[in-house]
């Protein structure tokens, strides 16, 4: 009986962490991602915001981030000489844990399968090494407000 139930909490913990938060809006500037709410610390440094409501509404430029549109998407345009968050891609988180750069990246559960992907570092609250069907991936929870 133990270990029935010790395999179904496991079991749906790991249905947990994988399911995405609906919660989050991604955003987009210079072809990287981050968070919508992440970019408030930036009010005055931008030029312009656009929201797309739809996947369907994406322009052609951002048709690459549709499978983060469940929520919507924003992208963001800085004024000229503005200072903007840094970013790295994700290749590069895989091999400072010490996975293969072409290992997907889970980000508040959507799968980035890209991971020449860039990502602003301001989003990453918490980074933890999830064993998924024997795999190890990193699993990205962002900074809610």
């Amino acid at each position: 009986m133990k270990k029935l139930l010790y395999i179904f909490l496991v079991f749906f913990s790991g249905m947990l962490v994988a399911q995405k938060n609906t919660y989050v809006k991604f955003a987009v500037y210079n072809n990287a991602i981050g968070t919508a709410s992440m970019f408030d610390l930036y009010k005055d440094s931008i030029e312009k915001v656009n929201v797309f409501k739809t996947k369907a509404s994406l322009p052609s430029h951002l048709k690459k981030f549709d499978y983060l549109a469940d929520n919507g998407l924003t992208e963001i345009k800085f004024k000229k000489n503005a200072g903007f968050p840094d970013s790295l891609s994700l290749e590069m988180l895989n091999e400072q844990n010490n996975l293969p750069k072409d290992r997907p990246v889970f980000i508040e559960g959507y799968q980035f399968n890209d991971t020449s992907t860039l990502v602003y570092n301001e989003m990453i609250d918490n980074i933890e090494l999830i064993d998924s069907n024997g795999q190890k991936n990193i699993h990205i929870s962002t900074i809610r407000n």
